[in-house]
């Protein structure tokens, strides 16, 4: 089917065509016009009966002939006759069936429908393919299309507003398609769908128009129609159509309110463009404003950097210090300790000898003291044999000796002599028993 200009209003209609025309009826219109039906020019006729009543005549009158007397010339005039009748009706009833089965064929094209009627009634519906119809009044009645989506354009003129301002033109663009071929053409028909249609599309563009305000209308382009589709479809349901798209492509407004919405809309231009100036330049500020912050933040990394390579560098040279420290700290430990080691081992090897030097003391003062005592006892022994006598002077009469003072002067003047005289020299001493007496 053919784009229609939305610049008006489509037209359906139903045409008469004969069977070659049919596609081109159905794909293309006629001057526009919508065409989803068509009624077929047939060609069958009922002239097919003619040969087939010559043939059964022939055929009775070859029977006729050969009933009769076959004698003499007659009779073989008759025969030539009956075989004559013979041949001619077998040929007419021939030429009658080739004519039957030729006018029986009916090809219905791709994509629709044939609606078969027989005495007037309608029968059933034919799918597209070749079919033969034998019965002498059988024939298809219509030809619909039901797999093709009609487009449908329906301007709608002087549609009123919410504030009753009227439109100048509302387009509406519909596509439909026929579900039910029978219930179509018999229920309403194409002539008396197109009216139908366009009522029930005025009147559903009508209600949604008084809902809108005339300032919005040109919200109606391209809005969503669901609800209009919904309601045409069940509109139009009863008729075998289902509405299968529409939409809102244009809406037009009255002259003066037409200007009147050029002035606003230049005016929301000039805004756009203002907030579009504005909009860049803020965000030539903001971007610049972003750059002096990237700049700064570039800044402070690069600090921060360097801040980071003196706390490292003076990270390293404390971790440094302390590492000499600690090797310095290390090495005056080892020294102290080596010294302390040496001086306990010459304390130890100090007191190993001065124990080892005590116990030989020990030893060697018993043995001193032993050999003194025994040194001690010899001498003991010499002097005991050269120690002189004892004089005893006895002074106080008990036993009846002299006690005049001439004996007691004598005395006196030989005791210091007695004590001069050379008495027994002692033994020479070892220096081991000097040593235990010092």
């Amino acid at each position: 089917m053919s784009a229609v200009s939305t610049a008006r209003r489509s037209v359906i209609s139903e045409a008469v065509a004969p069977w070659s025309e049919i596609a081109q009826l159905l794909r293309g219109g006629e001057a526009g016009t919508l065409v989803p039906v068509i009624i077929p020019r047939h060609r069958r006729r009922l002239w097919w009966l003619l040969p087939l009543w010559f043939g059964v005549f022939a055929l009775l009158t070859g029977v006729l002939l050969s009933a009769g007397d076959s004698d003499g010339l007659t009779g073989a005039a008759r025969d030539s006759l009956a075989a004559l009748s013979y041949v001619l009706g077998f040929l007419a009833l021939l030429v009658g069936g080739l004519w039957w089965w030729r006018s029986s064929i009916v090809e219905i094209e791709q994509g629709t429908n044939g609606v078969l009627t027989r005495y007037g009634a309608v029968t059933r519906t034919l799918d597209p393919g070749r079919h033969y119809l034998w019965h002498p009044w059988s024939r298809v009645e219509f030809v619909v299309d039901t797999a093709t989506e009609i487009p449908y354009s329906a301007p709608v003129m002087a549609c009123p507003t919410q504030e009753n301002v009227p439109l100048r033109s509302i387009e509406f663009f519909l596509k439909f398609r026929i579900t039910d071929a029978v219930l179509f053409v018999r229920t309403i028909g194409a002539g008396n769908f197109d009216l139908v249609l366009s009522s029930a599309v005025q009147d559903a563009i009508r209600q949604r128009a008084r809902r809108m305000r005339t300032e919005r209308a040109y919200d109606l382009r391209g809005s969503d129609v669901a609800d209009m589709q919904e309601l045409l479809n069940r509109q139009l349901s009863r008729y075998g159509v289902r509405i299968t798209g529409c939409n809102i492509p244009d809406v037009q407004l009255p002259a003066q309110y037409q200007q009147h919405l050029a002035t606003r809309e230049r005016v929301a231009k000039e805004r756009a463009a203002y907030d579009q100036e504005w909009g860049l330049t803020r965000k030539r500020r903001i971007d610049s404003l972003q750059m002096d912050i990237e700049r700064a933040k570039k800044v402070r990394d690069a600090r921060i950097v360097e801040v980071k390579a003196a706390l490292n560098r003076a990270r390293e040279e404390v971790a440094q210090l302390l590492e000499e420290q600690e090797t310095n700290a290390q090495r005056v430990r080892f020294e102290i300790e080596t010294r302390g080691r040496s001086g306990l081992i010459a304390a130890e090897n100090e007191a190993r000898a001065q124990r080892r030097l005590a116990q030989a003391y020990r030893d060697n003062r018993a043995v001193l003291q032993y050999e003194l005592a025994r040194r001690r006892l010899e001498v003991g022994a010499t002097l005991a044999g050269s120690a002189p006598r004892p004089v005893v002077v006895r002074t106080d009469g008990a036993g009846g000796g002299d006690t005049s003072a001439l004996s007691t002067l004598l005395t006196a003047q030989l005791l210091p002599r007695l004590a001069a005289l050379p008495s027994a020299q002692p033994a020479p001493r070892s220096a081991g028993a000097a040593d235990g007496e010092g």
